[in-house]
């Protein structure tokens, strides 16, 4: 039986928790939702399963209604109607959770560490091929920007993040909340603010460097027409001068993929996973892919090796002496 006092002191918790992330761990605000969400799932859980009782004081060292048991029926449930990957992901964030309160004196034992997380299958990285991805970057003009007002200065904005998405290998997130101090187009560089508010630099190509300058010199002609509004230091602006936002520029990929390579599914992250790969089937070192994706760990950046089969084939029948065809005379 459950104590309806722990539910309100695990909701407080929560709230300490999330503040800790936030500052402490410097986790980006999309990181700090989804832990949100994650945890209130799990609480709206636990408190279905809380009777009330006799009201009394909830000390510190009081045990919380976070047992093994709780636990695994949470994920019981999570299982009928979560994917695998949903399931790792959620068990650990509360893993976090569990071994924050631990840590500081919330809670004596974890029971999350008994937790088994579900085997989530790796998928492929989805990319394009080098002339769909050429296609789909040169797709905006004045005839396919579907705005009523500033159709040229659009299809420039518009060609500049798709370089950039492509070129640099951006993550939607990152494009979005690039600012003007950020670039340095002399030396073709950005400055990117990635996950977990980790800054790197990238470097840019002379297609990209070119499609900005452009945008660049017409930005201010998206300033809002009735409020004079534009944001001061946003590279890329909606039509009302606004910061473009991630949900915008999903949307705007998806409708230059459709138009440019027949794909109505294509997403932004799949231009960052082109990005790699043709990298990767340029002669690009794995490392520096790594560091100019953000990655944290080499493996993320090794899905692309597999995707790279076709070109380490064509390499290998052309420099393996067993792989060329002998002839007889």
């Amino acid at each position: 039986m459950l104590r309806q006092e722990s539910i309100v002191e695990l909701e407080e918790l929560k709230q300490k928790f999330l503040v800790h992330l936030a500052t402490e761990k410097r986790a980006s605000n999309h990181t700090v939702n989804a832990y949100r969400r994650d945890l209130e799932g799990l609480l709206a859980f636990v408190a279905e399963r809380a009777k009330p009782e006799r009201p009394r004081a909830v000390t510190r060292r009081d045990p919380l209604p976070l047992d093994l048991y709780i636990l695994r029926a949470w994920l019981g449930d999570l299982a009928r109607t979560c994917a695998p990957s949903s399931v790792a992901r959620k068990i650990a964030c509360v893993r976090s959770f569990c071994r924050w309160m631990k840590k500081n004196g919330y809670a004596t034992t974890n029971p999350s560490e008994q937790l088994a997380s579900p085997k989530v299958r790796r998928e492929l990285p989805t990319f394009l091929s080098a002339e769909d991805a050429s296609t789909v970057v040169e797709s905006p003009d004045e005839d396919t920007v579907m705005s009523r007002r500033a159709r040229e200065v659009v299809a420039l904005r518009d060609r500049a993040l798709l370089e950039l998405l492509y070129g640099g290998g951006l993550r939607v997130s990152e494009a979005s909340g690039l600012n003007l101090d950020h670039m340095s187009l002399g030396e073709r560089t950005l400055r990117v603010l990635g996950k977990g508010n980790k800054e790197r630099v990238i470097p840019i190509g002379r297609k990209a460097e070119a499609a900005l300058r452009a945008w660049l010199d017409v930005r201010v002609e998206l300033t809002h027409p009735k409020t004079r509004f534009l944001d001061p230091a946003a590279v890329f602006v909606s039509t009302r001068g606004r910061r473009l936002g991630p949900r915008a520029t999903q949307l705007l990929v998806r409708r230059y993929g459709l138009v440019g390579a027949g794909r109505a599914d294509l997403h932004p992250h799949a231009l960052r996973h082109t990005c790699a790969t043709h990298l990767l089937d340029g002669g690009a070192d794995l490392r520096a892919i790594q560091e100019m994706l953000g990655h944290s760990s080499l493996s993320t950046t090794q899905r692309y090796t597999h995707v790279s089969v076709s070109h380490l084939l064509k390499v290998y029948d052309q420099a393996h002496p067993l792989a060329k065809k002998r002839t007889v005379e």
